[in-house]
């Protein structure tokens, strides 16, 4: 029977210390799927926890990254470049198991996914929630950071997400809908869906597209 094997490691980086919490299986895994999260909470949404329990035993180890401003106990994500220089930094932690790494991140964390990508060598992006423009201003649109990620992404995006719904997204985006989802991928209860079975759908999602680049 296979054993989880959870463990957490400090990551020093030019923005303060940040912090890796690794979920894996003891047998071998394909790809590391790390994943940050978003300006407004940590590592303990919904989505990141389904991830973190679903993918191990799928064959992927997933590694859910804090931020050094959200390790340090501060309510205010700093600027997009600070992030990214963080990011940036603690890369080589992520690929230190020696597998193809998929960069991943809800919302503000699948911004620095895609600004990012390219240049560390990311397999593939995963972003969850991505921010296609702020509430209520679709022509302030973000797109051009997800088209330029340069590797192939999936997108997993709320039915309802005010941040951009899954039709506002560009022509050719490998888009997967929670639906009903909001940012946070909360359902009403109206919906007739509970969290457990949006959030399987979810990881049904995530595992598909990964089994089809590392199946």
């Amino acid at each position: 029977m296979r054993t989880r094997a959870n463990e957490s490691e400090t990551v020093a980086t030019p923005a303060g210390d940040a912090r890796i919490t690794w979920y894996r299986e003891e047998t071998p895994a394909r790809a590391v799927v790390a994943v940050g999260h978003g300006a407004g909470g940590g590592i303990e949404a919904r989505d990141l926890r389904a991830l973190a329990a679903a993918l191990p035993a799928r064959g992927y180890t997933v590694a859910l990254v804090e931020q050094p401003w959200r390790v340090a106990g501060k309510k205010v994500a700093p600027a997009p470049r600070t992030l990214d220089t963080a990011w940036t930094a603690l890369w080589p932690a992520l690929e230190k198991p020696g597998l193809p790494v998929v960069a991943g991140g809800r919302s503000a964390g699948a911004r620095v996914a895609c600004r990012t990508a390219r240049e560390l060598g990311a397999h593939a992006v995963l972003a969850l929630s991505f921010p296609l423009h702020p509430p209520g201003k679709p022509e302030k649109s973000r797109a051009d950071e997800l088209t330029g990620a340069g590797v192939p992404t999936l997108v997993v995006q709320g039915g309802r997400d005010p941040f951009g719904r899954p039709a506002e997204f560009p022509p050719g985006t490998t888009l997967a809908e929670v639906v009903h989802g909001d940012h946070g991928f909360a359902v009403p209860k109206s919906a007739g869906i509970g969290e457990a079975e949006s959030m399987a759908g979810l990881t049904d999602a995530v595992t598909g597209w990964l089994d089809g680049m590392f199946g």
